[in-house]
């Protein structure tokens, strides 16, 4: 039986008290819950202080540019899909730059599982606002408070066809352990957005705010998470932030579409390296 230790690769370094601490445990667990070994593992993160989270985690990684964490994780995907693929983004990293491709991998319904660390500002880069920064934020990009209207990923995520949705919270590890799983055992492309305090530039939107300012959609008996417009009205009508499963829907994946047979020639079954195949392709090159 395998163990979150099976996966602990080194002590990580993040700001005492970051919310990443939570979300590391949380990878953890869903893996082993899972049953998966490292090398049945994937984790593409972006620009921020969660890029680092790979060099942490016993698994594969690939650390890619700012907001293009999800053309990465795709191609893996599509490429070996045999692989669990986690792309891994921050609120800026993925809701800006990357916000694009975002809106293409639900589309497609690519089927890997998206983490979207959300702290409301750009922490790696001393707190400058971000894409969900609250009207009026004050920060070193704007000293007079911000003049622009927050994004909220789970909302897009609905109206834009995404089939898995879900919001977690960084403090609560083993409900997002839960999600994780969740999603990684949905078939199609799953995002799981995490409020994660920065308690070194974020001094508004701390651990306790997000306390006070949950609600968990499991609480009401009657909410479905597969009836779509209940899903909406949970993620825009009431006061407090909606945490849990939102919305999930069964649709064929893009990877189901396009390779629909497990023996068509684009599907490699056997990725093992041909030793004397590569050794003659290297004296070319001596």
């Amino acid at each position: 039986m395998k163990k979150e230790k099976d996966f602990h690769l080194s002590d990580p370094t993040w700001c005492k008290g970051c919310g990443i601490y939570g979300i590391f445990a949380a990878l953890k667990k869903a893996a082993v819950t899972l049953d998966l070994d490292p090398e049945e593992l994937v984790l593409v993160t972006g620009i921020g202080c969660h890029g680092r989270l790979n060099n942490h985690i016993k698994a594969y990684g690939f650390h890619a540019l700012h907001g293009r964490t999800l053309p990465v994780a795709s191609g893996i995907k599509l490429s070996n899909h045999s692989l669990s693929v986690v792309g891994i983004s921050g609120d800026g990293d993925g809701y800006s730059i990357g916000l694009g491709h975002f809106i293409h991998a639900m589309r497609q319904n690519i089927d890997i599982t998206y983490l979207v660390v959300d702290n409301r500002l750009y922490a790696l880069t001393q707190g400058q606002t971000s894409p969900t920064s609250h009207m009026g934020y004050v920060s070193p990009s704007a000293p007079y408070g911000t003049k622009e209207s927050p994004l909220d990923g789970p909302q897009l995520a609905l109206v834009s066809g995404g089939t898995f949705i879900a919001r977690g919270f960084s403090g609560d590890p083993k409900q997002l352990a839960s999600l994780i799983e969740k999603g990684m055992t949905h078939r199609g492309f799953s995002l799981i957005e995490i409020l994660s305090p920065c308690v070194t530039h974020n001094k508004v939107i701390t651990n306790h705010w997000f306390r006070e300012n949950i609600t968990q959609v499991d609480e009401n008996p009657e909410f479905n998470p597969k009836n779509k417009t209940q899903a909406w009205e949970r993620l825009t009508k009431g006061d407090k932030i909606p945490v849990g499963l939102i919305y999930v829907e069964e649709k064929p994946s893009y990877g189901k579409l396009v390779l629909p047979d497990k023996d068509h020639p684009l599907v490699y079954n056997d990725l093992s390296l041909d030793t004397e195949r590569f050794e003659k392709i290297m004296e070319e090159f001596k």
